[in-house]
C-alpha cells in the first residue's frame, strides 16, 4: 500500500515475517516427537514382544539389535510416513526419544533373512497384539467400532477385500505388466471397515488375475485368523468385494467357513451379463424402489430392484440373491453400451443375507455400496508403506507389505484407543501433520526425561492427552 505525505510516497510493510538466522547447531530439540506415541503403543499392545518371539531364530547368538524391535521400528517409521528403509534415520538420529535404532544395513538384513515361515510368525504376532488392543478398547468401555449403512448400525464385523496396482519404476522380481498397461505388482488386501485396520494382504505379480478365487480365499483366511477368537466366533462377519470376488469357488468358501463356527456372509459385485440385462429390461417399473443414501435418506435419481429368480444362479450357494441399482450417471461416468442405451448406469451385486431380519433390497444395496470406502483405506495405505517397495527381491517386498499392514494397524489403534473427536476419524496425513511430526524439547529433571511440546502448538493438548491415555492402558502379562 502506498501512502502520500507532502509529495513523497512510502511503501507500508504488509505481512512481513520476523527475520531469522538459521544454524544447524541446536541441541535438546527433537522432531517427529509424536511418533514416540506409536512406538510406545506397539509396546503397550505387546506387538514388540510378540515380534521379538517370532523373530528370535534370526538372533541366534542373542547379540546386537533385537530383531523384534527392528521390525517394530520399521513399522513405526512407515506409520510416520517414511518411504524407504533409509528413513529409519529419523528415529535413529534421535536417541533421546527413540533409543537405539538399528542401522539401515541391519534392517536390510532382517528383511532379507525373513522367510515364508517367519513371515507367517509375524502375522501371528500381529494377531496377538490385535487381541490385546481390542481388549484394551473394551476395558475403556469403547469396544470395537460399529460400521453403519443407511443410518443403521451393521451388526458384527465388515471385511472389505480389494486389489490395487502398484507401479514399479525399476526391474523387481515378479513385477509384471498390469491389465491397465502399467508395470508392477497387484496386491490383494483386506481391511476391517469398522476401524480401518489392515487385516491381511498378499503381494502378487502385476499380471495376477483380479478375480482369482484362490487368492481371495487365502487373503480371507488370513484376515479371519487376525480376528480375536471372542469376535471370530459368535459374531456376524460380512465379506464385501467388488465383482472380482464373485467367483463361485470363493463364495462357496465363504459359506463353508460357517462349518468352523464362523458366521460369514457375503456381498459381492457381479458383472452385468446378458441374462442380467434381459432381467433388467423385463423388470416392471412398479418393482423399482428408491435407493437410499448412507444416512438413510432417499438417494435422488437412483432406484433398486431385486432380480432373484429372474437370473440363473446355478452353482452359487443356496439362498444367493441378486440385486441391481440403476442411477442417472454423473458427468464423466464410464458407461457400457447397455447403460448408454438405457440412459442409466447399472450396478449389480450378489448377497446371501436373507430378507428376514431387515435384508430388504434397498438396505442391502446401500450396505454394499459402503464397500467403496476400501478405496480410501488403500489410498492411505499407499502413503503408509505399500505404495513403494524397496527391493528387487520379492521376499523382501512381501515382508515390507506385512510391516506396512502393521503400520496401518498402529494408526488405527491410536485412533481407537488414544484420540477423540475429529482426530479419532482422521486419515494418516492429518495425524502426521498435527501429532506425529510435531517438534518438542527434550529435558531432564527429577531423574526423568521430559518431552516438552511447544505451548503454542495448536494440537498440544490432544497429543499430551494421547500420551496420558497410553500410560493408563492395561498391559499384557509378560
Amino acid at each position: 500500500m502506498s501512502v502520500q505525505a507532502e509529495g513523497t510516497f512510502y511503501v507500508q510493510a504488509i505481512g512481513l515475517r520476523p527475520k531469522i538466522q538459521v544454524s544447524a547447531d541446536g541441541s535438546g530439540v527433537v522432531g517427529h516427537a509424536g511418533a514416540r506415541l506409536l512406538a510406545d503403543l506397539a509396546d503397550a499392545t505387546g506387538l514388540t514382544a510378540a515380534y521379538s518371539t517370532a523373530l528370535r531364530p534370526l538372533r541366534p547368538r542373542g547379540t546386537g539389535h533385537d530383531p523384534g524391535r527392528i521390525a517394530t521400528d520399521l513399522a513405526v517409521m512407515l506409520a510416520d510416513g517414511g518411504e524407504a528403509i533409509a528413513d529409519l534415520a529419523v528415529l535413529r538420529d534421535q536417541v533421546g526419544v527413540f533409543g537405539s535404532v538399528a542401522s539401515t544395513p541391519t534392517a536390510w538384513r532382517l528383511l532379507a533373512d525373513t522367510d515364508a515361515r517367519t513371515l507367517a510368525s509375524l502375522r501371528s504376532a500381529r494377531a496377538q497384539a490385535r487381541e490385546v488392543a481390542w481388549l484394551q478398547a473394551a476395558e475403556q468401555g469403547e469396544g470395537i467400532l460399529t460400521a453403519r449403512a443407511a443410518g443403521r448400525i451393521l451388526p458384527g464385523l465388515v471385511l472389505d477385500l480389494d486389489a490395487t496396482l502398484i507401479t514399479c519404476h525399476s526391474e523387481k522380481e515378479l513385477a509384471a505388466p498390469t491389465y491397465k498397461g502399467g508395470f508392477g505388482f497387484h496386491p490383494l488386501l483386506c481391511f476391517l471397515a469398522n476401524t480401518g485396520e489392515a487385516l491381511s494382504g498378499r503381494l502378487r505379480p502385476g499380471n495376477a488375475g483380479a478375480n482369482t478365487a484362490a487368492d481371495h480365499i487365502a487373503v480371507l483366511d488370513d484376515a479371519l485368523a487376525q480376528i480375536p477368537d471372542a469376535h471370530r466366533h459368535g459374531t456376524d462377519i460380512l465379506v464385501r468385494t467388488d465383482s472380482a470376488g464373485s467367483a463361485k469357488a470363493f463364495l462357496a468358501h465363504v459359506r463353508d467357513v460357517r462349518k468352523r463356527g464362523i458366521r460369514t456372509f457375503f456381498s459381492v459385485g457381479y458383472a452385468v451379463t446378458e441374462p442380467v440385462r434381459r432381467a433388467v429390461r423385463a423388470m416392471p417399473e412398479r418393482l423399482w424402489y428408491p435407493a437410499l443414501d448412507q444416512d438413510g435418506t432417499l438417494r435422488d435419481g437412483a432406484e433398486v430392484a431385486e432380480l432373484t429368480g429372474m437370473v440363473d444362479l446355478d452353482g452359487y450357494p443356496a439362498g444367493t440373491r441378486i440385486i441391481v441399482r440403476r442411477e442417472r450417471p454423473h458427468p464423466g461416468a464410464q458407461l457400457s453400451l447397455f447403460d448408454q442405451d438405457e440412459g442409466l448406469r447399472h450396478q449389480v451385486f450378489l448377497t446371501d443375507t436373507p430378507y428376514s431380519g431387515g435384508g430388504s433390497a434397498q438396505f442391502l444395496e446401500v450396505r454394499h455400496r459402503g464397500h467403496a470406502t476400501v478405496e480410501d483405506h488403500i489410498r492411505c495405505g499407499k502413503t503408509t508403506g505399500f505404495g513403494r517397495f524397496p527391493s528387487r527381491d520379492f521376499g523382501v517386498n512381501a515382508v515390507w507389505l506385512e510391516l506396512s499392514l502393521t503400520a496401518i494397524d498402529l494408526l488405527a489403534w491410536t485412533r481407537v484407543l488414544l484420540l477423540d473427536g475429529e482426530l479419532a476419524t482422521a486419515e494418516p496425513k492429518k495425524l502426521r501433520y498435527r501429532l506425529l511430526h510435531v517438534a518438542a524439547r527434550l529435558t531432564r529433571g527429577g531423574r526423568r526425561l521430559h518431552l516438552r511440546i511447544s505451548a503454542t502448538w495448536p494440537w498440544r493438548h490432544e497429543l499430551a492427552t494421547a500420551f496420558h491415555r497410553l500410560a493408563a492402558l492395561p498391559r499384557p502379562a509378560s
